[in-house]
């Protein structure tokens, strides 16, 4: 083909003097945008199909608090669960769930703020925290909720191992430990509350329904399946349990009652372990006293106790052994606020083989004003005048004032992490509710102690 067939021409639809092949007519070319008209946009499409593979681990970062959690539960020594464990090697039966998988699930569960099982059940399979924490072994909560609470005995071990541990490596020193109660809300309804008449009619009833179940059951074995004659027979004497264990209760709360209102002595007949006490908001209801004792260097909790007790009062005592059991020497100086400070306590304290120093304010009688409180009074022991002097000093007030700051600090915690109101009944599964707090606190705050002792080594 010649050169002469290609007419070369510069054309304006091109752009600006550059040759064109073929010159355009004007017809051809498009009109200019139009402003006008509705937006093009992409919307999403939640039908379609799509494949991602992912591992469970690529899934959390590196940096979760999940990990953490595993990391330490993979260090505690949780053989003695597998002696209740039925199926072994050799012996036919299914695979049983590593002891591990539902301990750390509850320590971070306690820091998520979840308290129910059934709700640590729905995020094991939603949740991509809890997920990789069982990493496709599959739990329920019933087994959750067994786990909780049928092992007080380890988590108080472990929270002493946890402790002990830290005292070794430097961390906590026990030197100051600082003591508060809080009252925390019961699983059990004001209307659950019944007076010794009304308890001794709904026992018999109680009784009554039992023995007419049984019989019922007896004359006619068709009567439902068995699951379902089980559960009838279970519910009918967990009741009939429920309301002796609240008649037995009875004698406990009329001897705390003053003696013209003894005959008002009421006990809960779905929490036998439950008392009316005031709360921090200045209301009345059902309620135990929970007290945890911290170190002020480091704000490790270091003792726990339960008591269905309203006052504070001869609550420091206890604590002061607890920790002479624990890790066989108590602690240097005990700082607790004026509902703790009982004269026999503070005696009993300072004169010990061991003496621990308390440091509590002194309540001023309407008698004593002014500095007359911090002087002896007649009734006082050698041990109970030298604290009253200690405390008029600036420094025990000093010292006195990290009492609120270890303190309230951990119990605000505990709050935040859902400890408002327990799910569970009896003081002993309360128990075990607070050492799961306990050791979820104690897991997060030596994380941040090796952090911060890491960053100041040379």
């Amino acid at each position: 083909m010649s050169t002469e067939a290609f007419n070369y021409q510069s054309g304006s639809a091109q752009g600006s003097g550059r040759p064109v092949l073929f010159e355009i007519p004007p017809s051809a070319v498009a009109p200019p945008m139009q402003a006008s008209g509705a937006a093009r946009l992409r919307r999403p499409d939640r039908l379609q199909m799509s494949m991602q593979m992912a591992s469970l681990d690529a899934m959390l970062p590196e940096d979760h608090q999940a990990r953490v959690v595993w990391e330490y539960v993979e260090g505690l020594d949780l053989s003695g669960l597998h002696e209740s464990i039925r199926a072994v090697e050799g012996r036919p039966g299914r695979d049983a769930i590593d002891p591990r998988i539902p301990m750390a699930l509850w320590l971070y569960a306690t820091l998520d703020g979840v308290g129910s099982a059934r709700e640590l059940d729905r995020l094991c399979g939603d949740h991509v925290a809890y997920k990789w924490i069982c990493g496709g072994v599959s739990v329920n909560y019933h087994t959750l909720s067994d786990f909780r609470t049928s092992n007080v005995e380890l988590l108080d071990r472990l929270l002493t191992g946890s402790v002990a541990g830290l005292m070794h490596e430097g961390l906590v020193t026990m030197k100051r430990v600082a003591q508060d109660g809080m009252r925390v809300r019961a699983n059990a309804g004001t209307s659950s509350f019944r007076r010794e008449g009304t308890l001794q009619r709904l026992e018999q009833e109680a009784g009554q329904q039992v023995d007419a179940l049984r019989k019922e059951l007896k004359d006619d074995p068709g009567a439902g399946t068995k699951r379902q004659q089980a559960a009838r027979q279970r519910a009918r004497r967990e009741r009939q349990e429920r309301i002796a264990r609240a008649r037995q209760a009875l004698p406990e709360v009329r001897d705390s009652k003053r003696p013209d209102n003894k005959d008002q002595a009421r006990a809960s007949t779905t929490d036998a372990d439950a008392r009316f006490m005031k709360m921090a908001d200045g209301g009345i209801r059902p309620g135990v006293n929970v007290q945890l004792a911290s170190d002020t260097q480091s704000q490790i909790i270091t003792g726990v106790d339960v008591s269905n007790c309203g006052s504070d009062m001869g609550q420091m005592s206890p604590m002061i052994d607890q920790h002479k059991d624990r890790y066989g020497r108590p602690p240097q100086e005990m700082l607790v606020d004026g509902g703790f400070a009982a004269r026999q306590d503070i005696d009993s304290a300072s004169r010990a083989e061991a003496p621990t120093t308390v440091y509590a304010p002194v309540q001023k009688s309407r008698k004593e004003k002014g500095k007359l409180c911090y002087q002896r009074q007649p009734a006082d022991t050698d041990a109970v005048a030298q604290w009253r002097q200690r405390m008029s000093t600036p420094e025990a007030q000093s010292i006195y004032k990290q009492r609120a700051a270890t303190a309230e600090c951990v119990n605000a915690l505990a709050r935040n992490r859902g400890m408002r109101q327990f799910l569970v009944r009896g003081l002993r599964k309360i128990r075990a509710v607070v050492l799961w707090f306990a050791l979820a606190h104690n897991l997060i705050r030596a994380a941040f102690l090796r952090r911060r002792a890491a960053a100041v080594s040379p």
